[in-house]
């Protein structure tokens, strides 16, 4: 395993975009990058021994997001195909996290459960062939997001109630192969199998994106953890798979051969590629892209001392299979 440096612009630092790390995908022009704090994505560029040259996009200048330009999006993945670029936010309700000693106001808080509309939105951002920036394209939200569509689900909808980090659902990844597209599920975690996603979004109207026909749900054994990314790899899915809980915990990259169609994949029929080391309380493996050259890139939530550098950028991973 080798690292590269990622470097971000002060701007960012303030935004907490680099200690925030939640998705990354790789093209031919470079990364790009997103984090969970704010409603923005980047693309940085290769150099011949960093990514830098640092560009920053507002989502709101291509889409209408719902809850306005500024609230966060908590994008959590990131995908490219067909000249477009696509991203999921987590579609997770958010319980607040105690900021007192005070006991009583530290259990009100964890009574508290909060809806950020923002985090509702899945988009597909066509890419200009010249510049590689975004142009406006089409988000699916508010009353059509993918939440309404799992309401009544079997297996889910007990699920939607309850915020993410309490294995509720959680999207935490997305990959594109032709028209399908893959939705990897932190939680819920139903008895030890994790869950994707597959869906067919289509413009429905002019910015709007719906849902083709219904969505198929795969289930995977993953040995009780969930999917953190979801990379395409060939004909196959690589899965980035760590714990559903906020805990720190066993990260591995596991192959997943979708050609095989089954919508309940044993861990027979999962190889584990690679085991990631984690943190205590930081280096929280969230992203996973596939490198020009083959190998794979990780990007670390909550990085650890270690891994940022003086010219203010932090250190990802880099790994073959």
């Amino acid at each position: 395993m080798t690292q590269v440096e990622l470097r971000f612009h002060p701007d960012s630092h303030e935004n907490g975009t680099p200690a925030n790390l939640s998705a990354v995908r790789s093209d031919a022009t470079g990364l790009w990058v997103a984090g969970d704090e704010t409603a923005t994505i980047e693309h940085l560029t290769w150099t011949g021994a960093l990514f830098d040259a640092q560009r920053t996009f507002r989502l709101a200048d291509y889409v209408d997001l719902p809850a306005g330009p500024d609230d966060e999006a908590d994008i959590e993945g990131l995908a490219r195909s067909d000249g477009h670029l696509w991203l999921t936010g987590s579609h997770s309700l958010k319980r607040r996290k105690i900021k007192s000693r005070d006991p009583e106001k530290a259990a009100k808080r964890l009574a508290s459960v909060v809806r950020e509309e923002n985090r509702f939105i899945l988009v597909r951002l066509p890419l200009d062939p010249v510049t590689s920036s975004p142009l406006p394209g089409e988000i699916m939200a508010g009353r059509d997001n993918l939440t309404a569509h799992l309401a009544g689900d079997e297996h889910l909808d007990p699920f939607l109630a309850l915020p993410g980090k309490d294995n509720g659902l959680d999207v935490e990844g997305i990959a594109v192969l032709g028209s399908r597209v893959y939705l990897g599920l932190r939680g819920p975690v139903l008895r030890g199998w994790a869950v994707v996603l597959e869906v067919r979004p289509e413009p429905t109207a002019r910015g709007k994106l719906g849902l083709a026909e219904p969505y198929r749900k795969h289930f995977l054994d993953l040995g009780g953890l969930g999917v953190r990314d979801l990379c395409p790899h060939g004909d196959d899915l690589l899965l980035l798979t760590g714990p559903t809980m906020d805990l720190d915990g066993p990260v591995r990259v596991v192959r997943w051969r979708v050609g095989q169609d089954r919508d309940v994949v044993g861990a027979d029929a999962l190889d584990v590629v690679a085991e990631l080391p984690h943190g205590a309380g930081d280096d929280h493996a969230e992203g996973l892209a596939e490198l020009p050259d083959g190998r794979l890139l990780v990007v670390y939530d909550s990085p650890a001392k270690a891994r940022v550098t003086p010219e203010g950028g932090v250190y990802a991973d880099v790994i073959s299979v």
